[in-house]
């Protein structure tokens, strides 16, 4: 067996999750503002995660069921997939955005998991609150190596997929790093650098 753990936002999806939401409630250039710092490393994550959905407090669990549900997948994503299940990998999906969004393309999409975070709600709307799994720059390490202890597969059979900073604590535990259309804190730590937004390009590499 062999695991390969691909981020959602920016990789799996094409596009931040929350950026989504900030513009279907009318607060998108706030939160992009704070995105772009947290996804470069120049703000902690966990903080930055916060402060957005903080930002959406008053949101309807509709709306964002809505948006998050119509999300674009990046060009490929499904025939990735669909290639490392033949070749016997695990597919999981770790997200810093929300299971409204990871859940949902887990089904579409045939991953095998999805851990994200969750958006609170209090009587049917968003009351600016967030937790969950994936809240901390650290967390996608973390589960990493308690999905590698789980299913038995080592760094040499582990390729991990990102693009942010958030990304940045997985890659040390892979042996293929793929830094995907990546900010350039993440490129340092990656050995092999997508440019082009289509994930079948990962299948050259395996």
């Amino acid at each position: 067996m062999k695991l390969a753990v691909f981020d959602f936002d920016s990789t799996l999806m094409n596009g931040e999750s929350i950026d989504e939401l900030a513009r279907a409630y009318g607060v998108f250039d706030k939160v992009q503002e704070i995105t772009n710092m947290a996804m470069s490393g120049k703000k902690d994550f966990y903080f930055s995660l916060k402060e957005r959905v903080k930002l959406l407090r008053g949101m309807s669990v509709a709306l964002a069921l809505d948006v998050c549900r119509n999300l674009p997948l990046m060009n490929g994503a499904k025939d990735i997939v669909d290639e490392l299940k033949r070749r016997n990998y695990k597919v999981v999906c770790f997200s810093g955005g929300f299971k409204f969004a990871t859940s949902h393309f887990r089904d579409i999409l045939g991953l095998d998991a999805d851990f994200s975070n969750i958006l609170c709600v209090e009587n049917g709307i968003l009351n600016g609150d967030v937790s969950g799994e994936m809240m901390f720059g650290d967390s996608k390490g973390s589960m990493l190596l308690t999905l590698q202890r789980l299913l038995g597969v080592g760094i040499e059979d582990t390729i991990v997929i990102g693009d942010g900073a958030n990304d940045l604590s997985m890659f040390k535990y892979a042996n293929i790093r793929v830094a995907f259309c990546a900010k350039e804190v993440l490129k340092k730590e990656a050995n092999i650098i997508i440019d082009t937004k289509d994930l079948r390009e990962i299948i050259k590499f395996i």
